[in-house]
């Protein structure tokens, strides 16, 4: 039940019937009306733009079209009434008995409650964390899992056919230096001093992969030069760091649909294929690029390379695909690697990068709008820096790792569930600080705790009810008197419960996973609102002795408040609490 967009099409026949009759000009479009909550909770339930927005295409003024509107909308039984204000809003007050219907309908299909039909039909790939595999994830990467696997998560949820890949960055420079590094703790297990030049990777954590490599080859490598074992101890130490890498994500309960090989790509004909593809739409060419402003990137030649017209789709400058020595610029497998993403039948592909990345957008745009005739949607997510603080201070906690924190640290300290919730607390092109004081903090300000904290009340009301004998099964709740709800606070928890779906089809639209944290603080701050209120007022305690219709009323009520608080936190893929230690 999407209570929203029941009015909206009220609202949007309300408008129909206005034209029939001559009060509206036909061929209007009617997509930019919306009805969603007024800015001020005592402005009514709900409130639409129709009169504003259709003002100027119908040569109207807005009063008049709110006003005839109004009148219309006014025979509705759903409405109790109907408001013009300012210039032309219009303010909506429901009938009282649909905020029964909306608990009705939670409690009828609770794990149903909130799902759209926006993505029905629709294949969208989620392409996020995609670090190269030369050591463990680190926070950056941990912020880019979290979003990405909540995006996708809510993307199924809406209705979406939705595949979660990770693109193994094997092919370049990167993994020769992570085979030397293999290398160099092989010959440390062998009993042998080494020393890590720069450009090597020190970390502690390659030692086990260094310990694996002789008890599998045992000393057949020791002495010898690169051009015997370069090649294998590549790959060894690729698929060590892909299995810590695995281990890392589930940690953090992070599962890969695809693990797709940049290598793969490479000698199997995918690169020209792409390539060949851009070709026969006249966009590869030969030519001279003017040299850039400033430092100089690295695909870069004073001399004639093979170009990408990226500029007829919306770059600004058009970008090499090959070096004037035949190699490949390191733009062509990503472009050979989206080709395919195309060619499996996405019809929205959506990349999760960090922050650094923000000049490869346009490019990549530009390389899929080309590649699949401007049908397959390309957005790029870029996710910012995190700063970790404790005692107040930027904190920095790992040697495992060499240089930074871990994913697997941060999960260690603070639980998968607070890791997931809190780097969701900001929009994802946000900086975020995560202070780890606060997350463990039992405080309205630890949004995690705030929102578990609902749901633990929720589950302790149930359990007292059981022992006081009163049914709390679903059918029984939903067979319940629901018109003794009445108060102020009951009816605004209500309203905020009959706002889910429709911020679902926001996020989902717009690929904003955040929107749910956010929700969820709102929706648990009603309840403990509620919550308080009982305290001061017994009439509202949701256990009222010796008046059982009554309690099953107000237990319907929280009940309906725990599912979708349930089915929130599901989406950012944290378990909700049942009770609190």
């Amino acid at each position: 039940m999407n209570l929203f967009a029941e009015i909206r099409s009220l609202v949007i026949d309300s408008l129909q019937q206005m034209q029939a009759q001559g009060d509206l000009p036909d061929g209007l479009s009617f997509d930019a009306v919306t009805v969603e909550p007024p800015r001020d909770a005592a402005h009514g339930d709900m409130a639409t733009n129709a009169a504003m927005v259709l003002a100027k295409p119908s040569s109207c003024k807005p009063r008049d079209i709110a006003q005839r509107l109004a009148t219309l909308l006014s025979a509705d039984p759903r409405l109790a009434s109907v408001e013009v204000a300012g210039p032309g809003f219009l303010n909506l007050r429901l009938a009282s008995t649909l905020w029964a219907d909306v608990l009705r309908a939670i409690l009828a299909d609770p794990s149903g409650y909130g799902r759209a039909t926006v993505g029905a039909g629709i294949k969208v790939n989620v392409e996020y964390v995609s670090a190269n595999p030369t050591g463990p994830l680190h926070v950056g990467h941990t912020r880019g899992a979290v979003f990405g696997d909540a995006l996708a998560s809510m993307l199924d949820f809406a209705g979406y056919d939705v595949t979660r890949e990770y693109y193994i960055n094997d092919g370049g420079a990167q993994v020769d230096v992570l085979a030397r590094s293999v290398y160099l703790r092989y010959l440390e297990a062998h009993g042998q001093e080494v020393a890590f030049e720069d450009g090597t990777y020190p970390g502690d954590y390659l030692i086990a992969v260094g310990q694996a490599l002789k008890e599998k080859v045992g000393d057949s490598y020791l002495g010898k030069g690169e051009q015997v074992w370069l090649e294998d101890v590549r790959e060894f130490s690729t698929l060590a760091m892909m299995e810590l890498i695995r281990e890392d994500l589930l940690a953090l309960g992070v599962k890969m649909d695809v693990f797709y090989s940049e290598k793969s790509l490479y000698g199997t004909g995918l690169i020209e294929a792409a390539i060949e593809d851009l070709k026969s739409k006249g966009l590869i060419y030969q030519g001279v690029l003017e040299p850039p402003k400033g430092k100089k990137p690295e695909d870069w030649e004073p001399r004639e390379q093979t170009l990408f017209r990226s500029t007829d789709h919306g770059d600004d400058v058009d970008r090499p695909v090959q070096k004037s020595d035949g190699s490949w610029t390191y733009f062509a497998p990503d472009i050979a690697y989206h080709y395919d993403k195309v060619q499996r039948g996405f019809d929205q592909l959506i990349d999760v990068f960090g922050a650094d990345h923000g000049g490869y957008v346009k490019r990549m745009k530009a390389a899929v709008s080309a590649l699949s005739n401007d049908k397959t949607s390309l957005d790029i997510k870029l996710t910012q820096l995190v700063k970790l603080f404790k005692n107040g201070a930027p904190f920095k906690m790992s040697k495992r790792a060499g240089t930074f924190v871990t994913l697997r640290d941060l999960v260690d300290q603070v639980g998968a569930d607070a890791t997931r919730f809190v780097m969701l607390t900001r929009k994802n092109d946000a900086p975020l600080d995560f202070d780890f004081d606060k997350v463990m903090e039992q405080t309205k300000e630890n949004p995690v705790f705030y929102v578990q904290y609902a749901h633990a009340r929720i589950c302790s009301v149930m359990r007292k009810a059981q022992l006081a004998g009163v049914a709390v099964e679903d059918a029984v709740l939903q067979a319940a008197d629901l018109a003794g709800l009445t108060d102020a606070a009951e009816l605004t928890l209500a309203a905020k419960l009959a706002e889910f779906p429709r911020l679902i089809e926001i996020a989902a639209r717009s690929n904003e996973p955040h929107r749910i944290a956010f929700y969820l603080y709102d929706l648990a701050s009603e309840f403990h609102a509620l919550w308080n209120k009982g305290n001061e007022q017994p009439e509202l305690r949701f256990l009222q002795e010796g008046n059982l219709a009554t309690s099953q009323a107000k237990i319907a009520l929280i009940r309906a408040t725990a599912v979708v608080i349930s089915n929130g936190l599901g989406i950012l893929g944290v378990q909700p609490a049942q009770e609190m230690r």
